[in-house]
């Protein structure tokens, strides 16, 4: 009897140790076998329209190479994203791609992000004092220089103009800035005021314009820092009996502002192919997780992010206005002809 119960015992300790033993390994192989790329997405919001296009497009194109891409939304707060990337650095991400929320805010957790092995793409806006491994973007002085052009062409020399643009958190924003003043000091321009739109929120423009009323008799033109401000700028000067007598330019060909050029409230938008931008970011992306250095891979320039030289892929903006809208616009498929002409008569 003794004996029988030991030997119960002892099977009993024996399917114990094989239960556990069975567990762990089994754990451990989720993870070995786990040879897919991971991608961490961290956007700034998705206030803005073409936020949505971007993520749509490198998704789909990262998943072509088998990659799986976990996206965060940061809805425009710093602290949120910083917390966002310390999570995918926590997931053990092969590369985190950033729409920085601060340009300036970010340098401490990205360096958090290479510490841990991790690549880093700047995506569209620069993160200041940080070592990245590329900054991929649209040349943003260019586009400042595109602003400034289409308001002299139709203006003329003289003209004074309301600069009403991003964010100061946004690096981009002081290199359009930058591109449409050096632009207006070649003629006799004037720019008469100025304001930044505090986390891209376009509302503050409206009420920056109806705390100023008075400057609108004495301007010629408004330079907007993108499309969602140019609608709450060409909204006030609607309510004032001003729209289409002022003209407006953006950027970033919002479907509501494709709509306005060809009805004559906005002159122009600057459009950046975010179709080759997002395809290109996510080619890198794949190229960074497989450990190839990418300035051998594409031809890249270098920027000074105040820290750094990072390696930069520089896209060209293109200006749109009603001349050109259906060869760019349409013929590119970035808005469909019957959207874009929507609410002009047949």
């Amino acid at each position: 009897m003794l004996k029988k119960i030991c030997l119960c015992f002892v099977l009993l300790i024996v399917f114990m140790f094989c239960g556990c033993s069975e567990e762990t390994p089994k754990e451990v192989a989720d993870v070995e076998d786990d040879d897919d790329l991971h991608i961490g997405m961290s956007f700034d919001s998705f206030v803005i329209e073409r936020w949505t296009k971007d993520k749509e497009i490198f998704v789909a194109s990262a998943q072509t190479y088998g990659a799986k891409v976990n996206v965060q939304n940061a809805s425009g707060d710093l602290n949120t994203q910083i917390e966002q990337i310390r999570y995918l650095i926590n997931k053990k991400m092969d590369v985190i791609v950033i729409i920085a929320v601060d340009s300036y805010g970010l340098s401490n957790v990205v360096n958090e992000a290479r510490n841990a092995g991790i690549k880093v793409i700047a995506y569209d806006r620069l993160i200041n004092n940080a070592d990245i491994n590329l900054y991929i973007s649209f040349d943003n002085k260019q586009v400042g220089t595109l602003m400034a052009s289409s308001l002299v062409n139709v203006i003329g020399d003289d003209g004074k103009y309301l600069m009403l643009s991003g964010p100061t958190t946004d690096n981009n924003v002081k290199m359009v800035e930058e591109g449409f003043v050096e632009t207006l000091a070649k003629s006799n321009a004037e720019i008469k005021a100025a304001m930044n739109a505090v986390n891209w929120k376009a509302e503050y423009a409206y009420e920056f314009l109806e705390q100023n009323q008075s400057l609108i008799d004495n301007i010629s033109g408004i330079m907007c820092g993108n499309d969602n401000i140019a609608t709450q700028a060409i909204r006030f000067l609607a309510e004032r009996g001003y729209a289409g007598k002022i003209p407006v330019v953006g950027q970033d060909a919002d479907l509501e502002a494709c709509q306005r050029i060809v009805e004559g409230t906005q002159l122009m938008t600057v459009y950046k192919p975010v179709e080759e931008l997002a395809k290109t970011a996510a080619d890198c992306a794949i190229n960074l997780a497989q450990g190839r250095d990418i300035t051998t891979v594409y031809n890249t320039e270098t920027i000074n992010n105040g820290s750094y030289k990072c390696p930069y892929i520089n896209l060209p903006p293109v200006a749109v206005n009603k001349e050109n809208i259906d060869d760019i616009i349409i013929k590119e498929g970035f808005h469909l002809r019957e959207e874009v002409y929507l609410n002009i008569k047949k």
